[in-house]
């Protein structure tokens, strides 16, 4: 008993320095992929530290998947999203301060559940091809995989297109269309009964088929035109259709329409066609199992058109060469029409004197000028013409030449003291520069003292005021340009007075009057005649009276000369250096006064018994008209009725005369001298005018149209008053019955009627069936001697 409780005791003592126990809470544990667990480590006794190893040995740190929580005695290891690698043997080990260890372990094993990984829907394989379905699935231990088409096990003994491969997947050899729908991807692990599937969708995609309607279009540019190219696409999914052009796909823009209707058809159109729009189009179908494309040709028509025409410039002699280029489809042919004289010239053509030839090729054409002259200057018209149109365009041939002077005027005359304009004409192309030399010496443009220079286009005058003889001789004008120089001498000579007149005649003498002719002088002195003086005066008389003649010409009327005189006239010529010797004098006498001719008669109706004579003065015998003696009277009469009118006068009135009569006129005219001869005229007064005639003669058309319509009016009252009282209606009535239709008393109203009866009563009436009437030949009118016009009822016919 005493052995028993000492060996307690020395368990009691030695249970105070008690040995390390190490224990985790579990000892296999089974984790399925991606699952997380703890384990917790509890030490008995005195432990330092408690540390975990993993199943490499290695101790555990604590990291994202591991964490650790460790107290004096305890210790929880944690294992989030459990891995395969997580896999084996886990020991917690406890020391103590002597260094004493212990430890305890833990068996994790880690298996992989059924697991799809990554299978995707739907499955996309192209036409014809093999197609291989995938799915993935993994598990521990290997799982069984079935497939399963429209709900029914697929085997090879069935399907003989059909494999399930080692990985697997399902293999589909020469893929239809046919073999699109859902596959079942069936996975199963017998050891833990654990099963699974996925449904995917496999999808067949057929390559786009293309087709074209019509594969060439034609089109002319440049008129609005469009086209429409249209395609035909089938395929699966749809095939997009795009549509390209040298390489670049067409965008929908205001040129370019694009249209996709149902059924996989897709135009383009092509608007206001231009000529690049010409050449090959592609429409391009494309989907995920392909592509193709199909060519579409567009031709375009072009109206030609001229590209290059420019203006050319010529030297006069040389060769000028015209180009005209001109495109279009197809080409045009190019002629060429020159605008001076129309003629044309067409390729291969030359002109009958060879200096004009046409060639060209390719759209391009040449007129070839030999030997230009100046009559070639000009517009020249270039067409191009195809049977799509024309195209016209102009240009302009410039010639260059030297200077030509354009006078032959090289002679001119002056005198001392009087300036005298020398006038260079030139004309040239380009302008010509133009200089004056006296003696070798150039007359600079601002002139000297006596000389000045005033230049404009093609013109260059030289203004000389000759001081002395010196300033006379020749002057030379000299022309420049680009092509070449000319000169031209001029000589300034002295002028001089002019020659005298000669053959002076006089003609139509009268008493006062002489017309005065003669012959220009010889010579003008070199300077233009101004005028002619004529010299007149009474012989005997010292004293010379001028007459100018009016510009050159070489007659002159000599006026206020006396009657019965005889005159001595002589003619000079006068030109700006003066005034030259007078011609040999001539004599002359004036007619005495006489009687004078007898006048001139013309004859005009006048107003109503009048008659109007007009009155010519003929010859007045060298003294004015006093009066002209006018004798009438009918061819019936013997006696004579005589008018004096004054001799200033134009015309005679005679009046009254009779109607449907002839008359016979004597005048004589009278002057201090004496009597003309008379002369003898007749006229014929016409029948009296009837009564209309009579009354509107004298007026206007505007008052005859006023009385029509006054008559007009009264007419229209005279029947409303005949309608108030023979039928009680018309406008009268209808003003009565407005009045009076207030008045209660009948007797009122009878008496105004009464009065109205016996107001209107007064003019003619005629009881015709029991109703009266108003006759329209009851009214008498009567024209007096003032044309006043007077109305009165026929009293006779009352």
């Amino acid at each position: 008993m005493m052995l028993k409780l000492v060996h307690l005791l020395g368990v009691l003592v030695c249970g105070s320095q008690a040995a390390l126990q190490v224990s985790i809470s579990l000892n296999k544990v089974e984790l399925s992929v991606g699952e997380s667990k703890f384990f917790i480590c509890t030490a008995i006794g005195e432990p330092v530290r408690l540390e975990w190893y993993n199943p490499q040995g290695e101790r555990i740190v604590p990291s994202k998947r591991m964490a650790l929580h460790t107290e004096t005695s305890r210790s929880r290891l944690i294992i989030y999203n459990a891995i395969i690698e997580d896999a084996g043997i886990y020991r917690c080990q406890a020391t103590d301060a002597s260094g004493h260890t212990e430890e305890a372990s833990v068996v994790l094993e880690i298996y992989q559940r059924l697991t799809f990984r990554d299978v995707q829907s739907p499955q996309e394989f192209r036409h014809g091809e093999t197609a291989e379905v995938v799915c993935d699935v993994i598990s521990s231990p290997v799982p069984v995989v079935v497939w399963y088409y429209q709900d029914k096990e697929i085997t090879e003994e069935h399907h003989s297109r059909y494999q399930v491969l080692t990985n697997n997947n399902l293999q589909i050899r020469q893929v239809t269309k046919a073999d699109e729908g859902v596959y079942r991807c069936e996975a199963s692990v017998e050891a833990r009964g654990e099963i699974d599937f996925v449904d995917i969708a496999m999808v067949v995609n057929v390559p786009p088929v293309l087709s074209v309607f019509q594969q060439s279009f034609n089109a002319t540019a440049d008129y609005q035109e469009s086209v429409t190219f249209t395609c035909m696409t089938s395929g699966s999914p749809d095939p997009v259709v795009t549509w390209h052009r040298k390489g670049q796909q067409l965008e929908p823009s205001e040129q370019y329409i694009i249209t996709r209707l149902e059924g996989g058809r897709s135009m383009l159109t092509i608007r206001n066609i231009r000529q690049g729009d010409g050449g090959s189009y592609t429409c391009k179908a494309t989907n995920k199992a392909g592509s193709q494309e199909r060519e579409i040709f567009l031709k375009v028509f072009v109206q030609p058109h001229i590209t290059q025409l420019k203006n050319v410039t010529a030297v006069e002699g040389s060769a000028a060469m015209i180009s005209c280029v001109a495109e279009g489809e197809p080409l045009p042919d190019i002629s060429w029409r020159r605008a001076s004289d129309g003629q044309t010239f067409v390729d291969g053509d030359k002109s009958q004197d060879g200096r004009f030839e046409v060639r060209g090729r390719h759209g391009k054409s040449v007129l070839t000028i030999s030997g230009v002259r100046l009559t070639d200057l000009g517009r020249f018209d270039c067409e191009a013409l195809s049977r799509i149109g024309g195209h016209q365009k102009s240009m302009f041939l410039d010639i260059e030449y030297i200077p030509k002077f354009l006078t032959n005027h090289t002679i001119y005359y002056s005198w001392e003291g009087n300036p005298v304009n020398i006038s260079c004409d030139v004309m040239s192309n380009p302008p010509a520069t133009m200089l004056w030399r006296r003696e070798r010496f150039t007359i600079s443009a601002e002139g000297t003292a006596n000389t000045r220079v005033h230049s404009a286009d093609g013109k260059s005058v030289l203004e000389v005021t000759p001081m002395s003889d010196r300033d006379f001789g020749r002057y030379n004008c000299t022309a420049r340009n680009n092509i070449g120089v000319r000169y031209q001498e001029f000589i300034l000579a002295q002028a001089d007075v002019p020659s005298n007149p000669y053959s002076v005649r006089l003609s139509a003498v009268s008493q006062r009057l002489a017309t005065v002719t003669f012959m220009k002088p010889d010579s003008h002195g070199g300077v233009p005649i101004s005028y002619y003086l004529v010299q007149y005066k009474e012989v005997g008389s010292q004293e010379w009276k001028d007459v100018k003649s009016h510009s050159i010409q070489t007659t002159v009327v000599l006026t206020g000369l006396e009657p019965n005189t005889t005159y001595e006239v002589r003619v000079a010529a006068v030109n700006g250096k003066g005034q030259g010797e007078f011609s040999h004098t001539e004599t002359f006498q004036t007619l005495p006064i006489r009687e004078p001719s007898p006048p001139a008669v013309h004859g005009q109706r006048g107003m109503g018994k009048a008659y109007r004579l007009g009155l010519v003065k003929q010859d007045d015998g060298g003294m004015p008209i006093v009066e002209y003696i006018v004798k009438y009277k009918t061819d019936k009469e013997e006696q004579w009725m005589t008018k004096l009118v004054p001799g200033a006068n134009d015309f005679a009135m005679l009046q009254p005369l009779q109607w449907n009569t002839r008359y016979e006129v004597e005048i004589t005219a009278r002057n201090v001298k004496g009597l003309s001869e008379p002369t003898f005229y007749q006229f014929f007064m016409p029948q009296k005018p009837d009564i209309t005639e009579s009354l509107f003669s004298g007026l206007g058309l505007g008052t005859v149209v006023g009385l029509g319509l006054g008559a007009l009016l009264l007419l229209l009252v005279l029947v409303d008053v005949s309608c108030f009282f023979l039928r009680h209606c018309g406008l009268l009535m209808c003003i009565t019955r407005t009045l009076c239709g207030k008045k209660t008393t009948t007797s009122g109203k009878g008496k105004d009627i009464e009065e109205g009866k016996a107001a209107y009563l007064k003019l003619p009436l005629k009881e015709e069936n029991g109703k009266e009437s108003l006759k329209p030949d009851t009214i008498e009118i009567k024209v007096h001697s003032d044309n006043s016009i007077h109305t009165k009822p026929d009293v006779s016919k009352a």
